[in-house]
Protein backbone atom coordinates (compact mmCIF):
# COMPACT_ATOMS: atom_id res chain seq x y z
CA UNK A 1 0.00 0.00 0.00
CA UNK A 2 2.87 2.76 0.95
CA UNK A 3 4.03 2.05 -2.66
CA UNK A 4 1.11 3.16 -4.49
CA UNK A 5 0.83 6.82 -4.64
CA UNK A 6 -2.85 6.92 -4.81
CA UNK A 7 -3.55 4.38 -2.31
CA UNK A 8 -1.02 6.88 0.23
CA UNK A 9 -2.70 10.01 -1.12
CA UNK A 10 -6.22 8.26 -0.16
CA UNK A 11 -4.42 7.19 3.72
CA UNK A 12 -3.87 10.68 4.24
CA UNK A 13 -6.67 12.48 3.28
CA UNK A 14 -8.68 9.65 5.49
CA UNK A 15 -6.42 10.50 8.62
CA UNK A 16 -6.97 13.86 8.02
CA UNK A 17 -10.73 13.90 7.79
CA UNK A 18 -10.90 11.76 10.66
CA UNK A 19 -9.20 14.20 12.68
CA UNK A 20 -11.15 16.83 11.59
CA UNK A 21 -13.96 15.18 12.68
CA UNK A 22 -13.21 13.75 15.93
CA UNK A 23 -11.96 17.72 16.50
CA UNK A 24 -15.42 18.97 15.51
CA UNK A 25 -17.41 16.35 17.44
CA UNK A 26 -15.38 17.03 20.60
CA UNK A 27 -15.95 20.89 20.13
CA UNK A 28 -19.65 20.18 19.71
CA UNK A 29 -19.61 17.90 23.18
CA UNK A 30 -17.90 20.35 24.83
CA UNK A 31 -20.28 23.28 23.89
CA UNK A 32 -22.99 20.91 25.13
CA UNK A 33 -21.75 20.15 28.44
CA UNK A 34 -21.86 23.64 29.98
CA UNK A 35 -24.41 23.92 32.91
CA UNK A 36 -26.28 27.22 34.21
CA UNK A 37 -25.72 26.53 37.94
CA UNK A 38 -22.80 27.79 39.37
CA UNK A 39 -20.98 24.58 41.18
CA UNK A 40 -21.41 25.18 45.19
CA UNK A 41 -17.57 24.95 45.43
CA UNK A 42 -17.00 28.22 43.45
CA UNK A 43 -20.40 30.13 44.60
CA UNK A 44 -18.49 32.48 46.63
CA UNK A 45 -16.44 33.21 44.05
CA UNK A 46 -18.53 33.50 41.14
CA UNK A 47 -21.72 36.08 41.20
CA UNK A 48 -24.22 35.06 37.97
CA UNK A 49 -23.23 37.86 35.86
CA UNK A 50 -19.29 36.84 35.96
CA UNK A 51 -20.90 32.98 35.47
CA UNK A 52 -22.91 33.62 32.53
CA UNK A 53 -19.89 36.07 31.00
CA UNK A 54 -17.73 32.46 31.61
CA UNK A 55 -20.19 30.17 29.85
CA UNK A 56 -20.50 33.05 26.77
CA UNK A 57 -16.80 33.53 26.63
CA UNK A 58 -16.15 29.33 26.18
CA UNK A 59 -19.28 28.80 23.81
CA UNK A 60 -18.02 32.06 21.48
CA UNK A 61 -13.75 30.28 21.95
CA UNK A 62 -15.42 26.88 21.33
CA UNK A 63 -17.18 28.26 18.30
CA UNK A 64 -14.54 30.36 16.41
CA UNK A 65 -12.12 27.26 16.93
CA UNK A 66 -14.61 25.29 14.84
CA UNK A 67 -14.46 27.83 12.64
CA UNK A 68 -10.66 28.08 12.01
CA UNK A 69 -10.25 24.57 12.33
CA UNK A 70 -12.73 24.05 9.30
CA UNK A 71 -10.91 26.41 7.20
CA UNK A 72 -7.96 25.01 8.11
CA UNK A 73 -8.40 21.38 6.97
CA UNK A 74 -10.58 23.18 3.69
CA UNK A 75 -7.67 24.32 2.80
CA UNK A 76 -5.49 21.31 3.54
CA UNK A 77 -8.00 18.78 2.10
CA UNK A 78 -7.71 21.03 -1.40
CA UNK A 79 -3.85 21.21 -1.25
CA UNK A 80 -3.77 17.35 -1.19
CA UNK A 81 -6.65 16.80 -3.87
CA UNK A 82 -5.35 18.99 -6.05
CA UNK A 83 -1.39 18.36 -5.71
CA UNK A 84 -1.00 21.85 -4.39
CA UNK A 85 2.22 20.75 -2.52
CA UNK A 86 3.91 19.16 -6.00
CA UNK A 87 3.19 22.71 -7.51
CA UNK A 88 4.83 24.43 -4.69
CA UNK A 89 7.48 22.25 -5.01
CA UNK A 90 8.12 22.84 -8.69
CA UNK A 91 7.98 26.47 -8.35
CA UNK A 92 10.38 26.51 -5.98
CA UNK A 93 12.92 24.32 -8.34
CA UNK A 94 12.84 27.10 -10.79
CA UNK A 95 14.90 29.35 -8.18
CA UNK A 96 16.59 26.83 -5.80
CA UNK A 97 19.15 24.57 -7.31
CA UNK A 98 20.42 23.30 -3.96
CA UNK A 99 19.03 20.00 -2.54
CA UNK A 100 20.01 21.12 0.96
CA UNK A 101 18.08 25.21 0.72
CA UNK A 102 15.03 23.54 -1.38
CA UNK A 103 12.98 22.12 1.91
CA UNK A 104 14.17 25.21 3.74
CA UNK A 105 12.32 27.54 0.62
CA UNK A 106 9.48 24.71 0.61
CA UNK A 107 8.78 24.68 4.05
CA UNK A 108 9.09 28.39 4.44
CA UNK A 109 6.49 28.74 1.52
CA UNK A 110 4.33 26.64 3.77
CA UNK A 111 4.55 28.54 7.28
CA UNK A 112 4.31 32.13 5.44
CA UNK A 113 1.17 31.04 3.27
CA UNK A 114 -0.36 29.13 6.52
CA UNK A 115 0.32 32.29 8.48
CA UNK A 116 -1.09 34.76 6.25
CA UNK A 117 -4.39 32.80 5.58
CA UNK A 118 -5.21 32.44 9.70
CA UNK A 119 -3.73 35.97 10.17
CA UNK A 120 -7.30 37.22 10.34
CA UNK A 121 -8.34 34.83 12.62
CA UNK A 122 -5.86 35.27 15.35
CA UNK A 123 -6.41 39.23 14.79
CA UNK A 124 -10.21 38.67 15.56
CA UNK A 125 -9.02 36.22 18.48
CA UNK A 126 -7.31 38.87 19.91
CA UNK A 127 -8.64 42.27 19.25
CA UNK A 128 -12.52 41.22 18.91
CA UNK A 129 -13.43 37.89 21.48
CA UNK A 130 -10.47 38.41 24.14
CA UNK A 131 -11.13 42.60 24.08
CA UNK A 132 -15.06 41.75 24.10
CA UNK A 133 -14.31 39.65 27.01
CA UNK A 134 -11.79 42.20 29.23
CA UNK A 135 -8.72 40.10 28.31
CA UNK A 136 -6.77 42.00 25.71
CA UNK A 137 -4.37 44.61 26.45
CA UNK A 138 -2.21 44.48 23.83
CA UNK A 139 -1.88 46.87 20.93
CA UNK A 140 -1.91 46.59 17.58
CA UNK A 141 1.60 47.46 17.51
CA UNK A 142 2.26 44.97 19.99
CA UNK A 143 0.80 42.40 17.88
CA UNK A 144 2.97 42.45 15.13
CA UNK A 145 5.65 42.94 16.68
CA UNK A 146 4.99 39.68 18.22
CA UNK A 147 4.64 38.32 14.47
CA UNK A 148 8.21 39.72 13.35
CA UNK A 149 9.70 38.37 16.50
CA UNK A 150 7.74 34.93 16.14
CA UNK A 151 9.49 34.96 12.35
CA UNK A 152 12.90 35.69 13.05
CA UNK A 153 13.14 33.60 15.97
CA UNK A 154 11.32 30.55 13.64
CA UNK A 155 13.81 31.49 11.32
CA UNK A 156 16.56 31.32 13.51
CA UNK A 157 15.52 28.10 15.21
CA UNK A 158 14.14 26.11 12.73
CA UNK A 159 16.67 26.83 9.37
CA UNK A 160 19.91 25.37 11.02
CA UNK A 161 17.96 22.60 12.71
CA UNK A 162 15.71 21.44 9.44
CA UNK A 163 19.28 21.85 7.09
CA UNK A 164 21.24 19.66 9.53
CA UNK A 165 17.96 16.55 9.20
CA UNK A 166 18.37 17.11 5.39
CA UNK A 167 21.87 16.85 5.73
CA UNK A 168 22.15 13.93 7.88
CA UNK A 169 19.55 12.59 5.74
CA UNK A 170 21.43 12.67 2.65
CA UNK A 171 24.67 12.02 4.33
CA UNK A 172 23.60 8.84 6.62
CA UNK A 173 20.47 7.31 5.22
CA UNK A 174 18.31 5.43 7.01
CA UNK A 175 20.81 5.84 10.51
CA UNK A 176 20.75 9.15 10.86
CA UNK A 177 17.84 8.71 12.92
CA UNK A 178 20.15 8.32 15.92
CA UNK A 179 22.59 11.33 15.62
CA UNK A 180 19.32 13.65 15.04
CA UNK A 181 17.87 12.11 17.93
CA UNK A 182 20.79 12.83 20.36
CA UNK A 183 21.09 16.91 18.70
CA UNK A 184 17.03 16.91 19.54
CA UNK A 185 17.70 16.08 23.38
CA UNK A 186 20.57 18.04 23.87
CA UNK A 187 18.22 21.33 21.72
CA UNK A 188 15.13 20.60 24.24
CA UNK A 189 17.45 20.11 27.19
CA UNK A 190 18.97 23.44 25.69
CA UNK A 191 15.61 25.39 26.01
CA UNK A 192 14.46 24.02 29.18
CA UNK A 193 17.71 25.51 30.75
CA UNK A 194 17.39 28.77 28.96
CA UNK A 195 14.19 29.60 28.28
CA UNK A 196 13.38 32.32 30.28
CA UNK A 197 17.08 34.07 29.79
CA UNK A 198 17.11 33.83 26.16
CA UNK A 199 13.80 33.39 25.31
CA UNK A 200 11.02 35.29 27.16
CA UNK A 201 13.25 38.80 27.26
CA UNK A 202 12.53 39.08 23.74
CA UNK A 203 8.83 39.41 24.32
CA UNK A 204 8.39 40.61 27.85
CA UNK A 205 10.11 42.21 30.40
CA UNK A 206 11.39 40.31 33.76
CA UNK A 207 11.93 41.83 37.07
CA UNK A 208 12.95 40.91 40.31
CA UNK A 209 10.34 40.54 42.36
CA UNK A 210 10.87 43.43 45.40
CA UNK A 211 11.76 43.00 48.83
CA UNK A 212 8.58 42.60 51.26
CA UNK A 213 6.19 40.58 52.45
CA UNK A 214 5.58 37.90 49.43
CA UNK A 215 9.38 37.64 48.57
CA UNK A 216 9.94 36.66 52.28
CA UNK A 217 7.08 34.53 52.30
CA UNK A 218 8.23 32.46 49.34
CA UNK A 219 12.09 32.13 50.56
CA UNK A 220 10.85 31.15 53.71
CA UNK A 221 8.76 28.33 52.45
CA UNK A 222 11.26 26.95 49.70
CA UNK A 223 13.41 26.87 52.76
CA UNK A 224 11.34 24.57 54.89
CA UNK A 225 10.84 22.27 52.03
CA UNK A 226 14.32 22.47 51.32
CA UNK A 227 14.36 23.97 47.48
CA UNK A 228 15.57 27.54 48.30
CA UNK A 229 15.20 29.91 45.40
CA UNK A 230 17.12 33.07 44.94
CA UNK A 231 15.97 33.84 41.39
CA UNK A 232 12.05 34.96 42.06
CA UNK A 233 10.73 37.19 38.92
CA UNK A 234 7.76 39.19 37.69
CA UNK A 235 6.51 38.95 34.11
CA UNK A 236 4.62 42.10 32.80
CA UNK A 237 1.87 39.63 31.25
CA UNK A 238 -0.13 42.59 31.62
CA UNK A 239 1.27 43.58 28.56
CA UNK A 240 -0.91 41.79 26.56
CA UNK A 241 -3.29 39.96 28.34
CA UNK A 242 -5.28 40.31 32.32
CA UNK A 243 -5.25 36.32 32.36
CA UNK A 244 -2.69 34.97 34.83
CA UNK A 245 0.09 32.79 34.94
CA UNK A 246 2.84 31.47 37.26
CA UNK A 247 6.08 29.09 36.40
CA UNK A 248 9.11 27.52 36.83
CA UNK A 249 11.68 27.06 34.39
CA UNK A 250 15.50 26.06 34.05
CA UNK A 251 17.98 24.00 35.41
CA UNK A 252 19.96 23.46 38.69
CA UNK A 253 21.34 26.60 39.84
CA UNK A 254 20.03 28.81 36.80
CA UNK A 255 16.14 27.58 38.62
CA UNK A 256 13.91 30.67 37.99
CA UNK A 257 10.21 31.53 39.21
CA UNK A 258 7.92 33.62 37.06
CA UNK A 259 4.97 35.18 38.60
CA UNK A 260 2.47 37.05 36.52
CA UNK A 261 1.87 40.48 37.30
CA UNK A 262 -1.88 39.76 36.96
CA UNK A 263 -1.47 36.96 39.44
CA UNK A 264 0.18 38.94 42.05
CA UNK A 265 -2.73 42.04 41.54
CA UNK A 266 -5.42 39.77 42.01
CA UNK A 267 -4.15 37.06 44.89
CA UNK A 268 -3.33 37.23 48.36
CA UNK A 269 0.28 36.31 49.84
CA UNK A 270 -0.76 33.24 50.88
CA UNK A 271 -2.14 32.05 47.36
CA UNK A 272 0.66 33.05 45.80
CA UNK A 273 3.01 31.01 48.00
CA UNK A 274 0.30 28.00 47.67
CA UNK A 275 0.60 28.01 43.73
CA UNK A 276 4.71 28.32 43.83
CA UNK A 277 4.31 25.37 46.33
CA UNK A 278 2.71 23.51 43.71
CA UNK A 279 5.38 24.10 41.05
CA UNK A 280 8.16 23.28 43.72
CA UNK A 281 5.97 19.79 43.62
CA UNK A 282 6.36 19.19 40.60
CA UNK A 283 10.26 19.36 40.63
CA UNK A 284 9.99 17.74 44.14
CA UNK A 285 7.94 14.16 42.44
CA UNK A 286 10.89 14.48 39.57
CA UNK A 287 7.49 15.61 37.12
CA UNK A 288 10.34 17.49 34.94
CA UNK A 289 12.59 15.01 34.67
CA UNK A 290 9.95 12.54 33.57
CA UNK A 291 8.45 15.01 31.28
CA UNK A 292 11.88 15.55 29.53
CA UNK A 293 12.07 11.75 29.25
CA UNK A 294 9.15 11.33 27.46
CA UNK A 295 9.63 13.93 25.24
CA UNK A 296 12.55 12.41 23.97
CA UNK A 297 11.15 9.28 24.19
CA UNK A 298 8.05 10.24 21.93
CA UNK A 299 10.73 12.01 19.23
CA UNK A 300 13.14 8.77 19.59
CA UNK A 301 9.90 6.98 18.25
CA UNK A 302 8.78 9.49 15.48
CA UNK A 303 12.61 9.78 14.31
CA UNK A 304 13.01 6.02 13.94
CA UNK A 305 9.53 5.49 12.44
CA UNK A 306 10.47 8.44 9.91
CA UNK A 307 13.84 6.62 8.99
CA UNK A 308 12.07 3.39 7.73
CA UNK A 309 9.75 4.96 5.17
CA UNK A 310 11.31 8.62 4.79
CA UNK A 311 12.80 7.13 1.32
CA UNK A 312 9.89 6.04 -0.26
CA UNK A 313 9.41 7.84 -3.43
CA UNK A 314 6.01 7.48 -3.79
CA UNK A 315 5.27 9.79 -0.40
CA UNK A 316 6.32 12.81 -3.23
CA UNK A 317 4.18 11.54 -5.89
CA UNK A 318 1.45 10.83 -3.53
CA UNK A 319 1.70 15.26 -3.01
CA UNK A 320 1.68 15.63 -6.45
CA UNK A 321 5.46 16.11 -6.95
CA UNK A 322 7.19 14.29 -10.28
CA UNK A 323 9.76 12.45 -8.44
CA UNK A 324 11.08 12.33 -4.60
CA UNK A 325 12.33 15.31 -2.51
CA UNK A 326 12.93 15.04 0.80
CA UNK A 327 10.86 17.87 2.23
CA UNK A 328 7.79 16.33 0.55
CA UNK A 329 8.44 12.62 2.27
CA UNK A 330 8.92 15.00 5.46
CA UNK A 331 5.44 16.55 4.89
CA UNK A 332 3.71 13.26 4.38
CA UNK A 333 5.07 11.17 7.05
CA UNK A 334 4.41 14.34 9.12
CA UNK A 335 0.08 13.74 8.06
CA UNK A 336 0.65 10.07 8.05
CA UNK A 337 2.35 9.81 11.75
CA UNK A 338 -0.22 12.16 12.80
CA UNK A 339 -2.44 9.61 14.25
CA UNK A 340 0.40 7.70 16.00
CA UNK A 341 0.63 11.50 17.47
CA UNK A 342 -2.70 11.73 19.10
CA UNK A 343 -2.54 8.70 21.03
CA UNK A 344 0.65 9.85 22.28
CA UNK A 345 -0.64 13.48 23.04
CA UNK A 346 -3.31 11.51 24.86
CA UNK A 347 -1.06 9.72 26.91
CA UNK A 348 0.96 12.77 27.77
CA UNK A 349 -1.88 14.53 28.83
CA UNK A 350 -2.84 11.28 31.22
CA UNK A 351 0.48 11.68 32.64
CA UNK A 352 0.12 15.74 32.80
CA UNK A 353 -3.15 15.43 34.84
CA UNK A 354 -2.00 13.01 37.12
CA UNK A 355 1.59 15.27 37.78
CA UNK A 356 -0.33 17.98 38.44
CA UNK A 357 -2.95 16.28 40.97
CA UNK A 358 0.39 15.28 42.17
CA UNK A 359 1.77 18.58 42.57
CA UNK A 360 -1.61 20.12 44.09
CA UNK A 361 -1.22 17.63 46.81
CA UNK A 362 2.41 18.04 47.66
CA UNK A 363 0.91 22.44 47.72
CA UNK A 364 -1.43 21.46 50.12
CA UNK A 365 0.55 19.16 52.71
CA UNK A 366 3.60 21.40 52.89
CA UNK A 367 1.68 24.56 52.82
CA UNK A 368 -2.26 25.31 53.42
CA UNK A 369 -4.91 23.42 51.28
CA UNK A 370 -7.20 25.91 51.50
CA UNK A 371 -4.71 28.72 49.95
CA UNK A 372 -4.00 26.14 47.38
CA UNK A 373 -7.75 25.87 46.43
CA UNK A 374 -8.92 29.87 46.58
CA UNK A 375 -5.59 30.07 44.04
CA UNK A 376 -6.98 27.77 41.76
CA UNK A 377 -10.46 29.15 42.22
CA UNK A 378 -9.68 32.73 41.69
CA UNK A 379 -7.55 31.30 38.42
CA UNK A 380 -10.16 29.88 36.91
CA UNK A 381 -12.75 33.16 37.76
CA UNK A 382 -10.05 35.13 36.20
CA UNK A 383 -9.64 33.35 33.21
CA UNK A 384 -13.29 32.07 32.79
CA UNK A 385 -12.30 28.33 32.23
CA UNK A 386 -14.46 26.48 31.40
CA UNK A 387 -16.17 24.29 34.76
CA UNK A 388 -17.63 21.98 33.08
CA UNK A 389 -15.55 20.54 30.04
CA UNK A 390 -17.49 17.37 28.26
CA UNK A 391 -15.52 13.87 29.61
CA UNK A 392 -14.28 13.53 26.27
CA UNK A 393 -12.33 16.93 25.73
CA UNK A 394 -10.59 16.65 28.85
CA UNK A 395 -9.41 13.34 27.80
CA UNK A 396 -7.97 13.91 24.20
CA UNK A 397 -6.95 17.46 24.72
CA UNK A 398 -6.85 18.83 28.71
CA UNK A 399 -3.17 18.72 30.17
CA UNK A 400 -4.25 19.68 33.91
CA UNK A 401 -7.54 18.64 35.25
CA UNK A 402 -10.64 20.52 35.33
CA UNK A 403 -10.86 23.04 37.92
CA UNK A 404 -13.59 20.68 39.86
CA UNK A 405 -12.05 17.64 40.08
CA UNK A 406 -8.73 19.30 41.51
CA UNK A 407 -10.90 20.78 44.43
CA UNK A 408 -12.25 17.79 45.06
CA UNK A 409 -8.86 15.71 44.91
CA UNK A 410 -7.48 17.96 47.51
CA UNK A 411 -10.27 17.51 50.20
CA UNK A 412 -10.13 13.43 49.34
CA UNK A 413 -6.30 13.62 49.57
CA UNK A 414 -6.94 15.79 53.23
CA UNK A 415 -9.15 13.34 54.26
CA UNK A 416 -6.83 10.35 53.63
CA UNK A 417 -4.02 12.15 56.17
CA UNK A 418 -6.83 12.48 58.71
Amino acid sequence: MLKDPSAILTLILVIVSAGFILETVLDFLNIKSRKKDIPSEVSSFYDHARYEQSLKYNREVTKFGLLTGTVGFIATFLMLMFGGFGLIDQYIRQFVQSELWIPVAFFGVIFIASDILTLPFQYYRTFVIEEKFGFNRSSIKTFFLDKIKGYLLGALIGIPILLLLIFLIGRMGPDFWWIFWIVAALFILFINAFYTTLIVPLFNKLTPLEDGELKTAIESYSRNVGFPIQNIYVIDGSKRSSKSNAFFSGLGKRKKVVLYDTLIQNHTTAELVAVLAHEIGHYKRNHIIKGFILSIAQTGLMLFIMSRVIFNESFSVALGANSYGIHLNLLTFTLLYSPISTVLGIISNLISRKHEFQADEFASVTFKPEAMKNALKKLSVDNLSNLYPHPAYVFVNYSHPPLLTRIAAIDQAAVRRH
